[in-house]
């Protein structure tokens, strides 16, 4: 195997690695998401509760400021996923880069390669057709 073989192999592993990375990420801020919108719906169905009854409206302040509190929580934890998730993206876009490069060198080098077998080649049929040419004589 060449060396651009071996760097193309790395990189597609380096790739696959970051994929997950950033699978995981994806995973942590749709799990935080889905708990915000678990929070949100506890916060209506509390408004929805306290309002029939007169007796729990006194508790609905210090619950709703509790929500309020958690709901902040979670949107920070939102937010610095999603500023992770972004850098995770930029990384797996660095390394696709890096892998379409090794693949065009390693392009290059096969390309030059056939190209010097065909110089031979003719080299070769050149010289043949010489010595032909000289033996005929």
């Amino acid at each position: 195997m060449s060396w651009a073989q071996s760097l193309i192999k790395l990189s597609s592993y380096e790739a696959e690695v970051l994929q997950k990375r950033l699978s995981e990420i994806v995973d942590r801020r749709v799990a935080a998401e889905l708990k915000l919108a678990i929070l949100e719906a506890e916060g209506e169905a509390e408004l929805a509760f306290t309002a029939e009854e007169a007796a729990t409206a006194l508790y609905r302040a210090g619950f709703m400021d509790g929500l309020k509190l958690r709901k902040a929580r979670v949107q920070t934890a939102i937010d610095l996923i999603f500023m992770e998730e972004q850098g995770a993206r930029d990384a797996l876009a660095e390394a696709f880069e890096a892998q379409k490069k090794y693949e065009q060198i390693a392009d290059n080098i096969r390309v030059g390669e056939r190209k010097e077998l065909g110089r031979r080649e003719a080299a070769a049929l050149d010289e043949l057709g010489l010595r032909r040419a000289f033996s005929v004589r």
